[in-house]
């Protein structure tokens, strides 16, 4: 589930919390998929000794630059969480990565899911090379942007989750840009008008600055949603517009808010402000 705002608030958290500078003393890996095609020994004499450089964050990565050339990419998935405590805090049965710190402390991967995926390598742009633009970053250049949507036959909605096409989006923030920017998820991106995608450029761009705004979006009360490195819960649930508000009025209109599928995944919308 986490998205960009959700990674981007752990990361920022992370820094705040003081991992750059530090050396990893130990790796403790008790999944090893989460690590493929690693082996948890090979994985844990690479980490051995390292000091975290920078930590920052690309589309749904988190990037740790290593001394000695090597790169950590994270990638939280569905229910991934990172926490910082103390080495002597009794382990979770599931957090599945363990990094003991310089410090005396001890960077924690905790998964339920077990989907996350942790990638330790020396040429980090052969994955993130692949990755779209950052719809925050200042290169985000609206005339591209607009190029690039209106040559698009894709409809609207698979087309904003898709990766290479732009980095970060998943299902929470692209039906809230869309509903933020009047257009619905089914239409074809070459159908919208020049007006049209200049307001999906501003909406992409205003909901994220939101969620980040709000440290992310934590849905429901599990254990398994997200939550910050601190164990606290995210706030931009509390503003949500459209997602997971099936029935519910349109606090645009007042019309109801409808749940339909598009490209496999749960769409929210509502079809009075956001006609086809």
């Amino acid at each position: 589930m986490p998205e960009l705002p959700e990674v981007e608030t752990v990361v920022c958290e992370l820094r705040a919390g003081g991992l750059v500078g530090r050396v990893i003393d130990q790796a403790r890996v008790f999944w090893k998929p989460l690590i493929a095609p690693l082996q948890p020994s090979v994985f844990a004499a690479r980490l051995k000794g390292r000091r975290v450089q920078s930590i920052r964050r690309r589309a749904k990565y988190i990037v740790l630059a290593l001394s000695d050339g090597d790169t950590l990419l994270i990638h939280l998935r569905m229910t991934g969480q990172l926490s910082l405590a103390h080495a002597r805090a009794p382990r979770d049965r599931h957090q599945h990565i363990v990094l003991r710190l310089d410090d005396g402390r001890e960077l924690r991967y905790r998964d339920t899911r077990k989907f996350g995926r942790w990638r330790l390598t020396r040429a980090p742009e052969a994955i993130l090379g692949r990755l779209g633009p950052e719809p925050l970053s200042e290169h985000f250049d609206l005339k591209e942007f607009v190029g690039r949507l209106c040559a698009r036959r894709r409809q609207l909605k698979p087309l904003l989750l898709d990766q290479t096409f732009i980095a970060g989006i998943g299902n929470i923030y692209a039906d809230e840009a869309l509903w933020t920017a009047r257009l619905h998820p089914g239409r074809v991106a070459a159908t919208l008008s020049a007006a049209e995608a200049r307001r999906l450029h501003g909406a992409i761009r205003h909901v994220l600055r939101r969620g980040i705004r709000n440290r992310g979006t934590t849905l429901g009360d599990g254990q398994s949603n997200f939550k910050r490195p601190g164990g606290k819960r995210g706030r931009n649930q509390e503003g949500l517009n459209v997602f997971r508000r099936t029935g519910r009025p349109c606090l645009r209109c007042g019309q109801p808010i409808r749940r339909i599928v598009i490209g496999q995944r749960a769409t929210h919308l509502c079809s009075h402000c956001q006609p086809l």
